[in-house]
């Protein structure tokens, strides 16, 4: 009960929301995983032994503390379609790149090695979300359908938590690529190490929450920099790290 309340006023009977969010690391002791997915691999889809990734996923939720069966993956596929959390998947993840829910006691997961990770959350309003937004779900609009979908379940005061991801510096796109992008995210254009084109992906999903009225926390870190990290650019054979956000009702 909180300091002040009294039994006959109707907020010491309130429902109080609470929201942890964070970003795993490739490079974890917890991790089973071994040879070029060393550590803390969560992507079920890169060539590791499903044996280890369970592993991994288990101890997430463990330390995420919820059931397995409520720690929630999607089968990302670079689009922009969400999907509505109501409880554990029956069956197959669904192919979306944005999940968001009002139902406490879910983790919802998203899976990266270089791409940016996105945790959406609005503690009063009983709403959270993870986002995957690469280069291509950036151009489809996924950002801007996850903070939709996140408003439609009554999101109002929407925080975001952005995570590492390959940085503007070490991602070289073809000229072309760039001027595609960075016609509708204008602060994604860049230059690489050697002044080639490249592109800030993440600086372009930044812009679009501060456009959508959403504050964020830009979480430091370039993926093929740091070692500690899972990245497709450094090697092509690596495993996936994970942006998590859970809801607790008490």
């Amino acid at each position: 009960m909180d300091a002040g309340s009294s039994p006959d006023d109707p907020s010491a009977h309130a429902t109080r929301t609470f929201v942890d969010w964070g970003f795993t690391r490739g490079a974890c002791a917890e991790g089973t995983s071994t040879g070029d997915f060393a550590g803390l691999n969560l992507g079920g889809h890169v060539g590791d032994s499903p044996g280890s990734v369970e592993t991994n996923r288990v101890r997430l939720a463990e330390r995420v503390g919820v059931d397995r069966s409520r720690l929630l993956f999607m089968e990302q596929c670079h689009g922009a379609d969400v999907a509505v959390a109501c409880g554990p998947w029956e069956g197959d993840a669904p192919r979306v790149d944005a999940l968001v829910t009002a139902v406490p006691g879910l983790a919802l997961g998203v899976l990266v090695a270089d791409c940016t990770p996105v945790l959406l959350a609005d503690p009063d309003a009983g709403v959270v979300g993870a986002v995957h937004a690469g280069r291509p779900g950036l151009a489809a609009g996924a950002v801007d359908a996850a903070v939709e979908a996140a408003r439609d379940l009554g999101a109002r005061t929407l925080r975001a938590a952005v995570g590492p991801s390959v940085c503007g510096r070490c991602y070289e796109v073809p000229d072309a690529m760039r001027t595609e992008v960075s016609a509708s995210h204008p602060v994604s254009a860049t230059v690489s190490w050697t002044g080639t084109p490249a592109l800030d992906v993440a600086a372009g999903v930044v812009a679009r929450l501060a456009a959508l009225d959403v504050a964020v926390t830009w979480v430091p870190g370039c993926t093929r920099e740091d070692p500690a990290l899972y990245s497709y650019r450094r090697s092509a054979r690596t495993g996936r790290f994970a942006g998590v956000v859970s809801m607790w009702s008490r």
